[in-house]
């Protein structure tokens, strides 16, 4: 499984090994470090996604917004 990390600091984004779950990582971008979730909580957030009609954000505390 790969998962999409997508910077809080400059937004980009790029593919990661399921490996990187439950981590902290570092933005090759701009450098800003941040986590990425536990694939348990990346599993709910795909299924938030699915059921919204528009776009939906989820941040590194599992918040939704959208």
């Amino acid at each position: 499984m790969q998962i999409i990390a997508q910077c809080p600091g400059c937004n980009g984004a790029w593919l990661l090994d399921s490996s990187a779950a439950d981590r902290r990582i570092r933005c090759p971008k701009c450098g800003k470090l941040f986590e990425v979730p536990r694939l348990e909580e990346v599993s709910k957030a795909v299924k938030v996604i699915k059921r919204a009609k528009g776009t939906v954000y989820v941040d590194q505390d599992g918040r939704t917004y959208g």
